[in-house]
């Protein structure tokens, strides 16, 4: 083989090479983000539902990140695996969101609205069986109380509105941890004496007429941010194109879910998701009769700010802060200039 041959041939070795080098890094730059999302019940987390609307709908889905639902008990263990890592992003409560500060220290960033507790919305609560004769929370003394976790919102109303009757965990009642599908059939079977339930099953506890609403989640805590999105800082500084693309595409799904013309998709959707009869849903979801989710993602502020606040009152968390440091909503604000 001749010096000039081989020059040619090792220029085109050469060539070949760093095209596979480029052809590697477009790959590398191409794979999409994998954001890992918690949640704990659809439809009041929208979560399950986003792997299953049109791709019409999700149009950044699987070029610039995908999203992986990851089903927990509430917004406690939540916490835990955010802060170990285990999910990107927790739907959890803003007592979640303000003891991941106060007591574990860790810097987190909240980006959206789940859901909000506020009139003329619905307002879930905790409910009793009439048999009982529960007709005050002091009748609550020596019962057995369900929560779907401890550390979560739910957790936190309870805990308030006992606290105002001086009642004390442990001395006066019991927590019991159950998941929210199991609620009803919960203080059905007498394994509880009063249990939270979340839409439906407020709905089938009235038609059933054996139950009644003790007191609900806003006559504890008022008007509160119930549940957000919240991830760690350095997710947000590593993806954070991603995260504008996923929710560009997430209120995009929310317009669709609440849109009329697309009201029996939508309802369809979360009978599929829930595994439930359609019917189950028709009448409610994604009106006024159910929970308070904004359409352009962000939640309120400054309502979160008392929220953490009242938390501190209430001696829950042993501090509070200032939430700005800890609210990155720039995310949701570019994602909404797209949609414009």
């Amino acid at each position: 083989m001749n010096i000039k041959h081989m020059v040619t041939r090792s220029g085109r070795l050469g060539l070949l090479a760093g095209a596979l080098i480029v052809l590697g890094s477009a790959a590398t730059v191409a794979e999409p983000v994998k954001i890992r999302i918690a949640w704990s019940v659809a439809p009041a987390h929208l979560t399950p539902l986003i792997t299953m609307v049109p791709k019409k709908v999700y149009r950044h889905w699987g070029k610039s990140y995908v999203v992986e639902p990851i089903r927990m008990r509430g917004s406690g263990p939540m916490a835990t695996a955010l802060a170990a890592k285990e999910v990107d992003i927790a739907g959890y409560s803003y007592q979640a969101f303000a003891l991941s500060v106060v007591n574990a220290n860790l810097q987190v960033r909240a980006i959206a609205d789940v859901l909000t507790n506020k009139p003329p919305h619905a307002n879930a609560g905790f409910w009793v069986r009439k048999a009982d004769g529960i007709k005050k929370v002091e009748d609550l003394k020596g019962k057995r109380l369900a929560v779907n976790a401890r550390g979560s919102g739910v957790d936190a109303s309870l805990r308030k509105m006992m606290m105002d009757h001086k009642l004390k965990d442990g001395r006066d009642y019991q927590i019991v941890e159950i998941r929210f599908p199991n609620m009803l059939s919960a203080l059905d079977s007498k394994r509880v004496d009063m249990s939270f339930l979340v839409l439906p099953f407020n709905f089938i506890a009235e038609r059933k007429g054996k139950f009644k609403r003790l007191f609900t989640l806003r006559d504890s805590l008022g008007p509160n941010v119930t549940v957000l999105w919240t991830t760690r800082k350095s997710f947000v500084d590593k993806n954070r194109a991603a995260l504008v693309d996923f929710l560009e595409d997430q209120i995009r799904m929310r317009r669709w879910l609440y849109d009329p013309k697309n009201r029996k998709a939508a309802v369809a959707l979360v009978a599929k998701a829930t595994k439930r009869p359609a019917k189950n849903y028709a009448g409610w979801v994604f009106t006024k009769k159910d929970n308070f989710r904004a359409l352009d993602a962000k939640f309120d502020a400054a309502m979160l700010q008392r929220n953490v606040d009242d938390l501190y009152k209430l001696k829950v968390t042993k501090g509070t802060f200032d939430t700005s440091k800890y609210i990155d909503l720039s995310i949701a604000d570019e994602a909404n200039k797209r949609l414009k």
